[in-house]
């Protein structure tokens, strides 16, 4: 068992910033480095998710998936019952995936280019290729892991600050299911 990659990035979020502090963003040169160590980072995301996305396309695995996705926090809506295929369930992760990393990119553009920050460019170089090493799609596709265990769709939603996730995982149980299908709830059919 490994270590919780929240601890490691923290870890590397508290020692990058040590470096941070040591490194003279003064200099023009210094600072191009650290830029192209940035672009350099997010291509390397880019080539990992459109692999995976040709590598998605190719299996087209069209194996039925149902799950039950639960309701929104706070949320008076009753849990949707969800009925996809693996390969547009795939597509589906993959496009958060891109959302999320181009998300960070604007982020990041804004604090540097508008504020000024320069810190965050070292930092923002190593979590996010960090994180894309650790997401499920590139476990199964890109180092050829079976889909079992955690790796066995759908999978949990990703926590959030101090693993508090949005409104719960999604359920594939077949008592979740047969209740949201009882209760009416469903049948959605993503493609």
């Amino acid at each position: 068992m490994g270590v919780n990659p929240q601890i490691t990035n923290l870890v590397i979020i508290l020692g990058m910033m040590q470096v941070s502090k040591r490194v003279p963003f003064d200099d023009p040169q210094v600072l191009l480095g650290v830029r192209a160590f940035y672009i350099i980072s997010n291509l390397i995301i880019a080539a990992i998710y459109l692999f995976m996305q040709q590598k998605i396309n190719s299996k087209k695995d069209l194996t039925t998936l149902k799950y039950v996705e639960p309701a929104p926090m706070g949320s008076a809506e009753e849990p949707k019952l969800i009925t996809t295929t693996v390969h547009s369930y795939d597509l589906q992760q993959l496009r958060g995936l891109w959302r999320s990393q181009l998300m960070g990119v604007g982020m990041m553009c804004v604090m540097h280019l508008y504020f000024k920050y320069t810190n965050p460019l070292l930092i923002q170089s190593i979590i996010p290729l960090k994180g894309a090493f650790e997401g499920n799609l590139v476990k199964i596709h890109l180092f050829g892991q079976p889909a079992i265990g955690d790796l066995k769709r759908p999978w949990k939603a990703a926590g959030g600050f101090m693993g508090m996730a949005g409104g719960g995982d999604p359920k594939a149980d077949k008592k979740s299911i047969e209740q949201a299908e009882r209760a009416g709830s469903g049948g959605v059919k993503e493609e």
